[in-house]
């Protein structure tokens, strides 16, 4: 055991890439537990992993399995999920709680095996219960395999740039009185860029995040958006980004002045150190948020970008230029950018099932009269009028073990009820979802192809929907309603983007398709945590195939007990 945790307190010291020589360990400790730190003035304790905030990194390799063993010394249950891996056949160690496993409960441990298949580039990992997340998450590297070089200009340096939401008050309280109160959560007090909020909030000044640069050489930022609950617009004064990556894959190069990420996603961008006169400048991030009237923290974390060689130029330090917070044309016209390298891993001209379904904010009555939702009722979310109900038994081991009464199997096609999803009317009738915990049990091997319809039920706004155990590719996408005769000749079918969480725009549609190969339980969800909290989500459940490398792998000894 100690030897491992010498090994991931090696992954500690730099932010620098660790080249094809060096040796990797498979085994790692991640031991969970509370930690002071000071933000905003104030000191406060958080949950961490290894007492660092953000959380170690992971560095792999293309088709890696690694263990990670993780010891809850904090005060609440815990899982981790590692975002964007796809486990083949091997949902036992995905994370999410009473999805794929119970909690990991204080005191107790559980040892994830991570099996590494298609991924590459940067991905991450998080805690996948309850709202720990805000402080429980880390970066994993997952690099070409040994002897392969990257498909673009090989980087001086690569520096993780986690972005996340700072709260003033415990997350476990900021939860407490959300979910209590029926309305929508209290807004964070700040944004941070790997950890540190930045000099435009009090008392930050000194430990804004810095990052140094040398004249002429290239930097590959490895962008994750961990933050709770919005989607971020990011750019660097007087430089531009070249995309190179995005969860956890390829694609065409492109070059931007800004780049847009949502909660869920990763981002790999090139930058030029170009400005031979040296100087500092500023890096910065602010929220993409659209809903009408919903208040949300309109505050704006930076870091800075320095020079070697600009310590005795003029103070004043440019920043740069971000689209404004509701610019819907601005986001797009950066996500639709993004084109996958090819080749294509299988057809897309057909599929075998097709799921279309709305995705609401929705309202439930108040029993008490005294809830915070708009006309005194309690606040939700569906997908198809179905707000899911997390039950206390986890649907895989239901599944595994044919445990009956946890889970229906009869999670809809298509939404219960056609209306003007988009209209700025709807009747207060429509409001109210159904709870239950449906799912939707898939053959394997087929093509599945979802439409998410967003809704403008009590509130239109973009939802960043992540799909676990799998990548898609993004066909298409477009304002109001979804046409289904006319809006598939406009797919993209050549390089559509291939990712894992996809930003649903508001009141609007977004189309994508993937291959049901990895048999297992895979949960689907938005990932503004306020929604997941509500109910915006269902799980797939991919059937085994025919032959022995096409079933579920055998469960792990010592699961997390219920």
């Amino acid at each position: 055991m100690p030897s491992c945790i010498k090994i991931l307190l090696f992954f500690f010291i730099s932010s620098a890439r660790f080249t094809n020589s060096e040796a990797w360990g498979r085994h790692h400790v991640f031991f969970v537990k509370e930690a002071s730190y000071t933000r905003l003035c104030e000191t406060k304790t958080i949950l961490t992993v290894n007492e660092r905030f953000p959380g170690p990194t992971l560095y792999v390799h293309e088709g890696d399995t690694i263990y990670v063993k993780v010891h809850n010394n904090g005060r609440y249950n815990i899982t981790i999920h590692w975002h964007g891996v796809k486990q083949p056949r091997n949902p036992w160690s995905d994370g999410p709680e009473y999805i794929t496993q119970c909690s990991i409960q204080p005191g107790d441990s559980f040892n994830y095996k991570i099996i590494f298949s298609s991924e590459i580039g940067t991905l991450w990992w998080h805690a996948h219960s309850d709202w720990s997340r805000a402080t429980v998450h880390g970066a994993i590297i997952v690099y070409p395999k040994h002897g392969i070089t990257y498909p673009f200009p090989e980087p001086y340096q690569e520096v993780p740039i986690i972005f996340g939401e700072w709260w003033k008050e415990d997350i476990m309280e900021v939860l407490e009185e959300f979910v209590a109160s029926g309305g929508a959560p209290r807004d964070s007090d700040a944004y941070t860029i790997n950890g540190q909020p930045g000099d435009l909030y009090p008392c930050s000044k000194q430990d804004t995040f810095k990052l140094n640069v040398k004249y002429g050489k290239r930097y590959l930022l490895r962008m994750v958006n961990a933050a709770m609950n919005e989607i971020f617009f990011f750019a660097i004064a007087n430089h531009s980004l070249t995309i190179v990556g995005a969860d956890g894959g390829y694609t065409k190069p492109v070059t931007k002045e800004y780049a847009v990420i949502a909660p869920g996603q990763t981002l790999d961008c090139l930058l030029e150190a170009t400005q031979a006169a040296g100087g500092s400048y500023y890096m910065a991030a602010r929220a993409y948020s659209t809903a009408f009237g919903i208040p949300f923290d309109n505050t704006t974390t930076t870091a800075i970008l320095e020079y070697d060689n600009g310590s005795n130029l003029p103070t004043t330090i440019p920043f740069p230029s971000l689209p404004f917070y509701n610019d819907s044309s601005a986001a797009f016209d950066f996500l639709i950018s993004l084109k996958s390298p090819g080749p294509l891993l299988f057809p897309l001209n057909k599929y075998d099932m097709q799921i279309y379904s709305t995705v609401s904010v929705n309202a439930f009555p108040c029993q008490n009269n005294s809830c915070a939702g708009p006309n005194d009722t309690r606040l939700a979310a569906s997908m198809n009028n179905i707000s899911f109900v997390s039950q206390f038994i986890d649907i895989l081991e239901a599944y595994y073990y044919n445990i009956n009464g946890v889970f229906g199997t009869r999670f809809p096609s298509v939404p219960p009820l056609f209306f003007n999803f988009t209209s700025t009317n709807l009747p207060s009738i429509l409001l109210t979802p159904k709870r239950a915990t449906e799912v939707r049990v898939i053959e394997y091997n087929s093509i599945i192809e979802v439409v998410f319809q967003g809704t403008n039920l009590v509130a239109g706004i973009d939802h960043p929907m992540h799909l676990h155990g799998f990548d898609f590719y993004i066909l298409g996408w477009g304002f109001g309603n979804f046409d289904k005769n006319n809006d598939p000749l406009k797919y993209n079918l050549v390089d559509p983007p291939h990712r894992n969480t996809v930003i649903v725009p508001i009141n609007g549609w977004v189309a994508i398709r993937f291959k049901a190969h990895n048999p297992g339980v895979w949960f689907m969800h938005c990932h503004l945590e306020r929604h997941l909290t509500w109910g915006m989500e269902t799980v797939f459940i991919v059937k085994n195939g025919k032959e022995a490398q096409e079933r579920i792998l055998p469960p792990p000894q010592h699961m997390p007990r219920c």
